[in-house]
């Protein structure tokens, strides 16, 4: 580990362009210690990054910015308990995430070969297939935090200051090891070529297209939309992936119901395919919801019904639940 001094000396003595590659090197050493629970080394580090920046010139560094614990103002954490082996996946996205940790988890290998782990994805899919729980999940594999953006103090009604934010919650971020999770993102990603949109909504894209090329390896930066149509072209050329989750087939809710009631020690009901078909093309959180519901009362006794009974009972208020009056 470099002495902190040295660190000084070197930004201090150190061009422009040498100053951003040491930088990012300092980043990575942070964030490396942060994993190791070093907390107190990594203040250290940039802490002497901050203090080498301050003497190399007046104008305030990034570095002043950088704390242990990113503005609750700006994110928020979630501490990952979902698991990436119990989600639901199409076989082409279990196969790439599980390449991706494992890239993560040898990234020294790839470092000495002059490579990079893939760091930035983008999901695509309708509501409730499980784009915040795969972050998340993915977050709980590799062993590090899971930092959710929060759009309500992030995007401004005043020119210039949306911009502005992003730029401090990019700096705060960016000596962490975590995943960090923007949804809905066609909300700050749209297409600048829109003749709707304003100029400060295309200088907002631009920042965040610039500041995502700039964020180190270890942060694993994912980010999920609705409508992927709406996403500026830029945008897609930046992420190393781009993932789809789909609504289930009939069989996949087969399989889902079996699975979450074996997973909780219970008999699973009887799931025909005339039962699944009037359960209809529900997401994977939809169908989460129905089987909490069925098991909630199997649990409290309802009736005195058995698992089959109750699901089978389940089913007409759950399709009235889903017809438009």
């Amino acid at each position: 580990m470099p002495r902190t001094d040295l660190i000084i000396d070197l930004v201090k003595s150190a061009s422009r362009g040498d100053q951003r590659a040491l930088k990012t090197t300092v980043e990575s050493l942070a964030a490396e210690e942060r994993s190791k629970n070093h907390g107190i080394m990594a203040d250290r580090l940039v802490q002497a990054m901050r203090s080498g920046f301050n003497e190399a010139s007046r104008t305030p560094s990034v570095w002043d910015k950088a704390q242990r614990v990113p503005d609750p103002d700006l994110f928020f954490e979630i501490i990952p308990e979902r698991k990436l082996e119990e989600l639901f996946l199409p076989e082409s996205v279990r196969k790439v995430s599980d390449e991706l940790v494992e890239e993560h988890m040898r990234r020294d290998l790839l470092r000495s070969h002059g490579l990079e782990p893939r760091h930035k994805i983008l999901l695509a899919g309708a509501p409730g297939n499980g784009k915040t729980t795969y972050a998340e999940a993915l977050a709980e594999k590799l062993m590090v935090p899971l930092y959710v953006v929060r759009y309500e103090n992030l995007i401004t009604s005043y020119l210039g200051e949306t911009s502005g934010k992003l730029q401090e919650l990019f700096d705060q971020v960016r000596s962490h090891h975590c995943v960090l999770f923007f949804d809905e993102f066609d909300v700050l990603g749209k297409e600048r070529g829109d003749s709707h949109e304003t100029g400060e909504i295309k200088r907002v894209v631009s920042t965040l297209l610039l500041q995502i090329d700039r964020l180190p390896s270890q942060i694993v930066t994912i980010t999920a939309t609705n409508h992927p149509e709406l996403l500026d072209r830029a945008v897609w050329r930046r992420f190393d992936l781009r993932l789809e989750l789909p609504t289930p087939t009939v069989a996949q809710r087969g399989e889902f119901i079996k699975t979450f009631f074996e997973r909780r020690g219970h008999k699973p009901p009887k799931t025909s395919a005339v039962f699944l078909q009037k359960i209809g093309a529900v997401s994977y959180a939809e169908l989460e919801q129905f089987c909490l519901d069925v098991l909630r009362k199997f649990i409290l006794g309802f009736e005195q019904k058995s698992m089959d009974a109750l699901a089978q009972s389940a089913i007409a208020s759950w399709q009235e639940k889903f017809t438009l009056k």
